[in-house]
């Protein structure tokens, strides 16, 4: 049997998560997940070549936008980051703006 050396910091770890909900509860802070898009429309795939959806997971300067920004499963974040390099190998988008160029 090992030695347990945490000296409490789980104890203190759960506290801190007890207390951080039940101060959200009293604020009204509801931790809400945003919808994945793709499985609220049935998607089962990206298409490369639907440039105007993925226009909304790209920045202003180009950089794909997390799955924890947009909300977007795993899965389809990777389908998305994958489509979103094809189409900017087949230049249907681009892989920086022009006025950065």
């Amino acid at each position: 049997m090992g030695r347990n050396y945490d000296n409490g910091k789980k104890e203190k770890k759960e506290k801190k998560r007890r207390r951080k909900a039940i101060l959200a509860v009293k604020l009204g802070l509801d931790a809400k997940k945003k919808p994945c898009y793709f499985t609220r429309e049935g998607m089962t795939h990206v298409d490369y070549k639907d440039v105007e959806l993925l226009k909304r997971y790209i920045t202003d300067r180009g950089a794909i936008v997390p799955s924890r920004t947009t909300g977007t499963k795993i899965r389809m974040q990777s389908k998305l980051a994958k489509a979103i390099k094809n189409a900017r190998f087949m230049a249907l988008l681009p892989y920086c703006p022009e006025k950065y160029v």
